[in-house]
């Protein structure tokens, strides 16, 4: 046997290890970090025992307009507004109505959404607005309130 009648064996294996380690690594990787933006739904999954689904907001923005999702298939502006469960995404129904596996990948693989921490709550995942808001502090008095300017100092000039 010659080197060159060995070497795409010796390929081979190595590839074979390399697929099986990758394998490996993505089976060691348990759950999905939700990306800055995600929508971490968990109004069921918790009491159902499944991890809490995590939603691509951005990956779906970038090819669909607001109202495909907002208007014709009837999700509310607000994390966790909306009450999906996996009946009616079977039924169609939100997620559903793409997930079918005609328009997307349809929804037997139950990781490929329900993949956040558990115990996540709903939320859009690192938004501004949810690292702004403090829980149990008091509401920011309203605009009406702040005082009208007052007067310049005696000692600044008038302006003419």
């Amino acid at each position: 046997m010659t080197a060159t009648q060995s070497t795409p064996s010796i390929l081979r294996r190595w590839r074979f290890l390399a697929a099986m380690v990758s394998l490996l690594l993505a089976c060691l990787a348990g759950t999905a970090n939700a990306e800055y933006g995600d929508v971490v739904i968990n109004n069921y999954s918790d009491a159902a025992g499944m991890r809490p689904v995590v939603f691509p907001h951005w990956f779906h923005r970038i090819r669909y307009r607001c109202k495909v999702c907002h208007a014709d298939l009837g999700f509310k502006f607000k994390a966790g507004g909306n009450e999906i469960n996996m009946v009616k995404v079977i039924d169609g129904q939100y997620c559903g109505a793409c997930h079918n596996g005609d328009v997307a990948w349809s929804i037997e693989n139950c990781n490929m959404c329900h993949s956040a921490k558990p115990g996540t709550p709903t939320q859009v995942h690192e938004s501004t607005t949810h690292a702004l808001v403090i829980k149990g502090a008091a509401p920011a008095a309203p605009a009406a309130t702040i005082a009208a300017p007052t007067a310049p100092p005696a000692s600044a000039p008038a302006r003419k």
